[in-house]
């Protein structure tokens, strides 16, 4: 795991003095990244400059040294990442008569290329990754990301200079970067808590699309070109599915559970992994058990506020498989320390609140490891998401009413606050059947009002999945662009309703959120995050599985279930599914009221131009009130604010 960045100035006017002055200081914002080592390469004849910093995991000698080399010297390479079927590919390329010098996956990566070229031998990569490839014989500059996007790249024209990095930060360090603000991107980004793929929050950068590369000769349009499309896995995978039985699909997920968790546990230091006690992380950790010889060690964050904690149910896991586990409780006080941190370390607005326990457990697992892996991923391929299976049922049972009278059923379960109907659930909670005991019913039930509400069941997903519903009215000046969420043209053919949300949450929220979020809370503390569930293999697998062993009964992830009861007992994992999350909504009222009222200051929102502040001023009256909880559209134009003092280019 590492940092990449640098740049090709086409102007011709760059001494090479001064190209290596450039990309060392854009190498340098990315030290947190890969503390372990750091490389330059110019071409000053070309313009061409590469940066790197190295976190070390593999191969720790100088051979793993980067930028490198092709054996021919036609290649040079800035690579982040693992390429975990490495060894294989080894093997293969020696039997076609390449040499190594050293044992790292950035030295098989470059055979492959001189040996298979660009295209095949990056299919060929099992792993997650971004690079800069400069091919000096052709003059051309090649970026590539992996399948899902676990890596991030950015890039961008400034002038006659192209730009890209691992973080915006790096391409801020250039003095040709131009930092616009884009208000379109500012308007997705107060619907979707982050910005998705393929924007930024500046006009003219951007980021590269998962499973692309792109191709700069130094003029011409870029436009990246799909190496690998999850629209079509999804599409072949329904059209021929798993036939087998479900004993075997069982068997099969499991091999192939073991093969990417067994890859992904190949390290020349400590390694470990995240367990909250939920079905995916468990999972992870039981079958890395299984594998190894000692205990393996787990991490989790607790919390004093019950609601939140899952540390308790994750302890029992762990003492179950007999994981070396380190848990820590954090104070109010502890995770708000971390919100100072938070525009630097994401160089972007961000606002899923999960961001602050997923630094902190990357913290804590950072002073015993520096390989940790993630169970994300479950819940996208394998239905764990509530809406999977409540927005199907919901619209089997509204979609026949009348639109005025599903509105005012809206309208009656709206008229109580989220606040009230958790303290009537917790109230009547003991005389209430099992089903309804959920975490946060009040939240649930507004969500629920949302969905009486719509008019089609895709139209329903796209309000589950936004904070603020018409964001050119709160973003002034915006004009909401295309995304894959609004262009149908980019989803998969799929009939099933339930498919379809589980796709879209695949190519965007998983992507733009829950791997935006893991990658630089991680990187933020020098920690190598991995995500066995991301195995393109496994993917393409878990589209084959028919929906029924997925969803079942009204619960998701039964296949995976039935995988993960062979290690741990079923009474130690049922329980409803708590997300990652932090009491944001208590914070704004009491420790964070006098933060967040100074950055939502009327007078200072209408003299910064990007709000509109009466709306704002409106729900944020209402939230201190009590009457209403709108911690997320709060939070999200707080870390907007807050991002703003710290990264605004004056």
């Amino acid at each position: 795991m590492c940092g990449i960045t640098g740049f090709w100035d086409t102007s011709g006017q760059l001494s090479a003095e001064k190209m290596q002055w450039l990309v060392q200081g854009m190498s340098d914002t990315l030290l947190h990244r890969g503390p372990d080592d750091g490389g330059t390469w110019v071409d000053a004849e070309v313009g061409i400059a590469l940066g790197h910093r190295r976190l070390s995991i593999l191969d720790l000698s100088p051979e793993g040294h980067q930028p490198m080399h092709s054996a021919s010297s036609r290649y040079v390479v800035v690579f982040n990442g693992e390429i975990y079927n490495f060894s294989e590919l080894r093997q293969e390329l020696a039997s076609l008569g390449h040499r190594f010098r050293g044992h790292s996956d950035t030295e098989v990566m470059l055979a492959g290329f001189s040996e298979w070229g660009l295209e095949q031998a990056v299919q060929r990569l099992n792993g997650m990754f971004a690079f800069a490839l400069w091919d000096r014989q052709a003059r051309v500059l090649h970026l590539g990301r992996d399948r899902f996007g676990e890596k991030p790249l950015y890039y961008g024209c400034s002038g006659e200079t192209f730009l890209f990095g691992s973080e915006l930060k790096a391409l801020k360090a250039h003095p040709r970067f131009q930092g616009k603000i884009n208000r379109d991107a500012l308007a997705l980004f107060v619907r979707h808590n982050c910005i998705p793929a393929p924007y930024s929050i500046y006009k003219g950068i951007y980021k590269l699309p998962p499973g692309t590369i792109l191709t700069w000769k130094g003029q011409g349009e870029l436009t990246p070109i799909p190496y690998w499309s999850i629209k079509e896995v999804a599409e072949k995978g329904v059209a021929k599915p798993f036939a087998g039985s479900e004993s075997e699909a069982v068997a099969q997920l499991e091999a192939l559970l073991q093969e990417a968790i067994g890859l992904r546990m190949v390290a020349d230091v400590p390694l470990g992994a995240f367990l909250s006690g939920g079905i995916d992380s468990s999972t992870v950790v039981a079958l890395m058990q299984a594998q190894s010889s000692q205990p393996v060690k787990t991490f989790s964050i607790g919390f004093y506020e019950e609601s939140y904690n899952e540390a308790k149910d994750a302890k029992a896991v762990a003492q179950h498989l007999g994981c070396d586990h380190t848990e820590l409780y954090v104070t109010p006080e502890e995770a708000i320390a971390v919100i100072p941190k938070l525009p630097t370390l994401y160089d972007e607005p961000f606002s899923d609140a999960s961001q602050i326990p997923t630094f902190l457990v990357s913290q804590l697992a950072r002073q015993h490891v520096t390989v940790s892996l993630s169970g994300d991923g479950g819940d996208e391929l394998f239905g764990g998401y509530n809406r999977y299976f409540w927005g199907r049922r919901i619209w089997q049972k509204i979609g026949w009413i009348p639109p005025n009278l599903r509105e005012f059923a809206a309208y009656g379960l709206t008229t109580l606050s989220p606040q009230t109907w958790d303290r009537l659930f917790a109230g009547f909670g003991s005389l209430l059947p099992a089903k309804l005991r959920q975490r946060q019913p009040g939240y649930k039930l507004h969500k629920l009002a949302e969905i009486l509400a719509v008019d089609s069941p895709d139209t329903m997903y796209k309000g589950l999945v936004s904070h603020c519903k018409e964001p050119e009215s709160l973003v002034l000046g915006s004009l909401e662009p295309s995304t894959i969420l609004t262009d149908r043209e980019k989803w998969a053919r799929l009939s099933d309703f339930t498919q379809r949300m589980m796709f879209l949450d695949t190519v965007t929220y998983l992507p733009d959120d829950i791997l935006t979020k893991v990658d630089r809370a991680s990187m933020g503390v020098s920690l190598e995050a991995r995500v066995p569930f991301l195995d393109h293999r496994l993917v393409e697998f878990a589209w084959q599985v028919p929906l029924e062993m997925k969803i079942r009964n009204g619960q998701g992830k039964w296949l995976l279930r039935q995988v993960l009861y062979k290690y741990v007992p079923q009474k130690l994992i049922e329980r409803p599914k708590m997300g990652f999350g932090i009491p944001i909504d208590d914070w704004l009222r009491g420790p964070l009221r006098d933060w967040a009222e100074a950055l939502l200051d009327e007078k200072r929102l209408r003299e910064e131009g990007f709000f509109n502040p009466h709306p704002i001023r409106e729900i944020w009256t209402e939230h201190l009130s009590g009457d209403d909880d709108w911690q997320y559209y709060l939070w999200d134009v707080l870390m907007f604010q807050a991002w703003l003092d710290a990264n605004v280019i004056h």
